[in-house]
């Protein structure tokens, strides 16, 4: 089954597609894998992921804070699934344009959490918008607007037996 596919016969079942969000987007992008990013909520068009706090990750070494890049890297992934789960089908996607405003530092040693929802999907593109945090939403890291383009060359996110 693929994670991108919604059946409009039966309802969003987040039991079955959270894990098959979490290990496709590692599996297909070993990047996420790397950064240790674990899907932890989605619904239609909406996903919500971790990344932990991990000393190779750090930007600064003096403050132990995550380096800018990875806060990056979680808002485009978490961009992405969203994209996903908005689709009604699977299709291979690309981040087209990405834009981050980092609203304050994040907290040394702590986890971040990225919520991205997919509010508009076009023809060729999907419109995305997110922030990155620690305890909520309300209280942000960095916040991102973006869009992705859909239909690129290049494979689905599929599990195995999926199409």
């Amino acid at each position: 089954m693929s994670i991108g596919r919604r059946m409009s016969d039966r309802p969003f079942d987040k039991e079955r597609v959270l894990p098959l969000l979490d290990q496709g987007f590692r599996k297909m992008v070993p990047y996420n894998d790397a950064l240790g990013l674990t899907a932890i909520d989605c619904a239609p068009g909406m996903c919500v992921l971790k990344l932990p706090w991990a000393e190779h990750l750090v930007g600064n070494s003096e403050t132990g804070v995550l380096h800018g890049g990875v806060i990056t890297s979680l808002l485009d992934a978490c961009g992405g699934a969203s994209v996903f789960l908005a689709l009604p089908s699977p299709i291979p996607i690309a981040t087209l344009d990405l834009r981050i405003d980092y609203l304050k530092m994040a907290s040394p040693r702590r986890d971040v959490i990225a919520r991205t929802e997919c509010y508009k999907l076009g023809r060729n593109v999907a419109f995305v918008r997110g922030v990155a945090y620690h305890d909520t939403p309300d209280d942000p890291i960095a916040s991102c607007a973006a869009t992705f383009m859909l239909s690129t060359k290049g494979k689905p996110v599929v599990t195995r037996g999926g199409s």
